[in-house]
């Protein structure tokens, strides 16, 4: 046998073993991430809730999900174990320190066309030739309208003559 016909499936073993790697390595921190959990921490879970944990379990954990609400848990359910500060900021909702100087949404699109000074900015043209490109446009269709209008009497003229004129055919 050749070495060119065995390389493809060596190449195939080894990505399923590496594959098969990195899975087990997932799953093996996520076994130690839940179970860092103690009472007291602060979790997420894989549905997007918040809660504080209160009682571990062998399988499941028992969750204060609200003030004097608890619920129980499958351990595989939790997403994440957060650290104190960032459980506190999330329940006290308050905003992390890069999102406080962001960007300020104005309520209105006139502070988009105007400096500080309310004079308008980046505007090419003014109102007045606005104004007069507009009545140079009214003017050309009115013109075409009445060149139409024009052509339409003519035609029909030329129908009423040829009627009157030619005779009628019985």
């Amino acid at each position: 046998m050749d070495i060119a016909f065995l390389f493809p499936f060596i190449l195939l073993i080894g990505v399923m073993f590496l594959m098969t790697r990195s899975a087990k390595n997932r799953q093996r921190q996520a076994l130690e991430m839940r179970d860092s959990m103690e009472p007291g921490s602060g979790v997420r879970t894989i549905g997007g809730m918040y809660a504080e944990v209160k009682e571990v379990r062998e399988d499941t954990v028992l969750l204060e999900v609200a003030p004097g609400v608890q619920a129980i848990y499958a351990k595989n359910a939790i997403g994440a174990v957060l650290d104190p500060e960032e459980f506190e900021r999330i329940i006290d909702g308050d905003l992390p320190e890069d999102e406080e100087d962001g960007v300020v949404v104005p309520d209105d699109a006139s502070s988009l066309t105007s400096d500080d000074e309310g004079k308008p900015v980046g505007l090419e043209k003014s109102d007045r030739e606005d104004t007069e490109r507009a009545d140079d446009e009214r003017e050309d269709g009115d013109r075409a309208d009445e060149e139409a209008t024009a052509e339409s009497e003519d035609a029909t003229s030329r129908r009423r003559d040829e009627g009157e004129g030619g005779g009628s055919k019985a």
